[in-house]
């Protein structure tokens, strides 16, 4: 493995949520976040696919979206964390992906999972109990498309030509097995915001799972690990608070009835089970240094979600991540198109600490 250690980057994901039954003002507050994050310095903008309605929206193209905000944007990069891939056809998929990395000069990194809704399955005839089956077979597919190989019949490439993403696919998971798999499969890693299931620290749990990640790697690169956090920076607690603790209160006590969280939690332990960093700045990077997962982690990809603050409060969230709690924790942006080769040192190490398993 190569002993380059990929630059540090800061990325955030939306969900696309809103307040109300306004899609359109939900669409374009989430398009401006991606403008702000462009100007901010942020690497990545991430849009998560979910075909049934979150609570205050969702997106269900976000290919569409994403050749939108690459029309708007300049610099930061454009992935999805992720696209449902067993409800996709992945020829098809790879025409988008290589349509809006074309339209975006070569910006687009994709982020593929399995999904988790029994409703989505249904809607697109396909049977939940073979989503890793799934996953893998499009995952093949997907990736010779995007080689630009000949896929399913002789004399049939897509176009445009898509470029190099040899170094650009991503597996959302969810357990050590899945890490392995990913690793297996030669993508990058992401990791969510929160372990749903568990009543340890999120990031207790999910550590293992990125050193099974780390030991199963076996491609020259070293692989990108992006590390999903919910990091709503305000002027303090209380004023976070305001703004975020009945919404990830309602979104616990929703996740409750699936047996994702247990029944009855107050605002405190909402917090906590979505691993939540809130406060002002300086509280936040503290907390964010304590981290367990950060350490091995390439990427920091913050969000809001399942809050869905006032778009003012979630300008000012971005503002400070960019430039008081991402710097502390030794993210540079960088001008003109970022380089992913460029070297750097990951969060809390010095610069000969390489990531466990490595």
């Amino acid at each position: 493995m190569t002993t380059e250690t990929p630059r540090f980057r800061l990325g955030f994901l939306t969900h696309v949520l809103g307040r109300g039954d306004d899609p359109g003002r939900t669409y374009r507050n989430a398009q401006e976040l991606f403008v702000a994050a462009d100007e901010l310095g942020f690497d990545v903008g991430w849009v998560a696919q979910h075909h049934v309605p979150l609570g205050g929206g969702g997106l269900s193209s976000p290919w569409t979206f994403l050749a939108h905000a690459a029309a708007r944007t300049r610099r930061i990069r454009l992935g999805t964390a992720v696209t449902v891939l067993p409800l996709e056809d992945p020829v098809r998929l790879a025409e988008d992906v290589s349509t809006v990395d074309v339209l975006s000069g070569g910006r687009v990194e994709i982020g593929v999972g399995s999904g988790s809704g029994a409703v989505e399955y249904a809607a697109f005839g396909q049977d939940p109990a073979r989503r890793r089956e799934l996953t893998s077979e499009n995952l093949r597919v997907l990736r010779s498309a995007l080689a630009n190989e000949e896929v399913r019949t002789p004399g049939f490439r897509i176009q445009p030509a898509a470029g190099d993403f040899e170094d650009r696919i991503w597996q959302g998971v969810f357990s050590g097995d899945g890490a392995r798999h990913a690793a297996a499969a030669g993508s990058n890693l992401l990791i969510n915001r929160a372990a749903y299931g568990f009543d340890a620290p999120t990031d207790e749990v999910q550590r293992p799972w990125v050193d099974a990640y780390l030991d199963a790697w076996d491609r020259p690169r070293r692989p990108r690990i992006g590390l999903s956090r919910f990091v709503f920076p305000a002027r303090d607690k209380r004023t976070a608070l305001r703004q975020i603790g009945d919404d990830v209160h309602r979104a616990a006590l929703r996740m409750a009835e699936s047996g994702a969280f247990p029944k009855g939690l107050d605002t405190e332990e909402a917090l906590r089970r979505f691993h939540s960093f809130h406060g002002h700045p300086d509280e936040i990077v503290a907390a964010l240094r304590r981290e367990k997962v950060l350490p091995v982690a390439t990427d920091l990809i913050t969000q809001f979600n399942p809050a869905v603050p006032d778009h003012d409060a979630a300008l000012r969230a971005l503002e400070l991540i960019a430039t008081e709690v991402a710097p502390a924790l030794g993210w540079k942006p960088v001008t003109g198109t970022p380089h992913d080769s460029t070297p750097g040192t990951l969060p809390g190490t010095t610069p000969d600490t390489t990531p466990a398993g490595a």
